[in-house]
């Protein structure tokens, strides 16, 4: 498996290799009063990609942290509902003959 991720590590980076040298071309950012920026197609691209991976982990780990809440509280219901069923259940009935027999 290890092999595997190697390989597909190695493609990607040929990949982004390959991307970054056919499109090296200098773009102009202009936004309202900022001062013009100048890069390469390819960076803009690699930092959205960037801004989007940051962003959907910064949601991922919102959702794990509500999700562990709720498991929390499912664990600490079911503890109470185990607690109130052993508190609710008959004892069990020791025939005192067949104790004597098994010792």
């Amino acid at each position: 498996m290890r092999i595997f991720y190697l390989v597909l590590i190695i493609l990607f980076l040929f990949f982004g290799v390959t991307f970054s040298q056919l499109n090296s071309e200098i773009v102009t950012i202009k936004y309202y009063y900022m001062e013009d920026i100048n890069a390469p197609v390819y960076m803009l691209i690699f930092a959205a990609l960037l801004l989007g991976v940051i962003i959907t982990w910064f949601f991922s780990v919102v959702e794990r942290f509500r999700l562990n809440r709720t498991i929390g509280k499912l664990n600490k219901t079911v503890r109470t509902l185990k607690k109130e069923l052993r508190a609710n259940e008959t004892p069990p009935v020791v025939d005192q003959q067949q104790k004597t027999n098994d010792v």
